[in-house]
């Protein structure tokens, strides 16, 4: 198959940049959420220019725009592939940043920018061979369904879940999926490039912790202060260190690298030999075991008075199979004077690394990179695959990007100085038209 450079290439660049200058920030909380309605009109526009009909939704919430668009394929009587990517970005502190957050500069090699890869790569990428199929007449193997969507960075409840749960039909004949956190290369060696694809994901649990004691004077004894006891609950469940579990997908992924490196990964010391993945092993260190980070307290409203009530938030992460496990051991370690309610609790999406999806992706990357390799990894993180699978779709995290072997890329997914290489969305530009031309 001959790609040739295109204006998708030439285009990329400049979608990514508009749409990290629009503010989607998404604080969770409804009333200081910025909405995804301006992107997503943007989206629809530039869509529409080309003659695509788009679906514009809004989903749960005013101003929570998603936009849908469908281009039919060759074969109608296979199942169709969903493209998706979310709009909103998590807050960003200008103080904080060499440039400014939603400037969208283009500098240094670089485009910079809330959203830069959290996920407005992969959506200006899909935007731009969306474009170019219809401009030029392109009639895929398969229908292809693409979604920009609200809300991920909360959950997807005004957004992918809510779509799933009342606007089902936006997704009708779809059997599989591609979306963030994946497709990117790691450095393995001089021209030996292993290219991660997210097969599964943990479970994601907010949890509600509460202490209740008696409320007094701040200058009395008291021997049951609400915030001393969740504090105490607090530290012990940030402290502990649950037990390592091996997963299928994490398996698969370890003995991947081993063939590729030589790197041994012996379970007497797993900790120590992940740790040599570099910018990769926070991530691959969170996937070895379930976690439990506390990330939020609120207590008392004066100096001089002991609450009856304290409340944190606990962000637990749970691997494949090991809710109940979990949920025990959580149990014992607080035992049953602190009150514990989930806020938000979806289940973990796992999926195997086989088919001609698959395939299709590994031919992809090499056409453009001939040092690629594929290897499948699960993610720490939460994705919109959540929602997707719940209706029976395969999903997959493939958003092509070649990176600096120097890149510290898992650090910027939420970061100060979040960036992406421009050369990076060009060449997942191409790869991303050669997977879709062939999928």
């Amino acid at each position: 198959m001959n790609v040739t450079p295109s204006m998708a290439e030439d285009e990329v660049v400049g979608l990514a940049s508009d749409l990290i200058r629009i503010d989607t920030t998404n604080t969770g909380d409804p009333a200081t959420v910025v909405g995804e309605r301006e992107a997503a009109e943007y989206v629809a526009a530039k869509l529409a220019e080309v003659g695509y009909e788009t679906i514009y939704v809004e989903s749960g919430a005013p101003r929570r725009g998603n936009v849908i668009a469908r281009l039919p394929g060759a074969d109608p009587s296979r199942g169709a592939l969903l493209i998706h990517g979310h709009l909103d970005v998590v807050p960003a502190d200008a103080s904080e940043w060499s440039v400014h957050p939603f400037s969208g500069a283009v500098q240094d090699g670089y485009v910079w920018g809330r959203g830069a890869v959290d996920m407005k790569d992969m959506v200006a990428m899909t935007l731009a061979v969306a474009r170019r199929f219809r401009r030029d007449g392109v009639v895929p193997p398969r229908d292809l369904v693409f979604a920009f969507l609200a809300d991920e960075e909360a959950g997807g409840m005004v957004g992918s879940q809510w779509l799933v749960d009342n606007r089902p039909e936006l997704f009708e004949g779809c059997t599989e999926a591609i979306g963030e956190v994946g497709g990117f290369s790691l450095t393995l060696a001089d021209e030996l490039r292993a290219y991660m694809i997210e097969t599964a994901e943990k479970g994601i649990a907010w949890m509600r912790l509460r202490a209740r004691g008696r409320a007094g004077h701040g200058s009395m004894l008291h021997d049951g202060n609400a915030v001393t006891m969740l504090s105490e609950a607090v530290a012990k469940i940030g402290r502990h260190r649950f037990p390592t579990v091996l997963t299928d997908s994490v398996r698969e992924f370890l003995a991947a690298i081993t063939e590729l490196t030589g790197l041994e990964f012996p379970e007497e010391d797993l900790d120590g030999a992940v740790a040599k993945l570099g910018g990769l092993a926070r991530g691959v260190g969170a996937t070895l075991r379930d976690t439990a980070n506390p990330t939020m307290l609120n207590a008392g409203y004066k100096a001089n008075v002991v609450p009856s009530v304290a409340e944190a938030v606990v962000d637990c992460r749970v691997l494949p199979g090991r809710l109940e496990a979990f949920e025990r051991e959580v149990a014992e370690l607080l035992g049953p004077d602190i009150e514990r309610e989930w806020v938000l609790n979806l289940p973990p999406v796992e999926t195997t690394f086989d088919g001609a999806l698959v395939e299709a992706m590994a031919a992809a990357l090499k056409a453009e990179d001939p040092g690629a390799l594929t290897v499948p990894y699960m993610l720490s993180g939460a994705t919109d695959a959540k929602a997707f699978s719940r209706i029976g779709i395969r999903c997959f995290g493939f958003a092509p990007l070649r990176l600096p072997p120097d890149l510290d890329f898992m650090a910027l997914f939420h970061g100060v100085d979040e960036r992406v290489p421009v050369d990076a969305l060009r060449f997942g530009t191409r790869v991303l038209d050669r997977f879709l031309r062939s999928c």
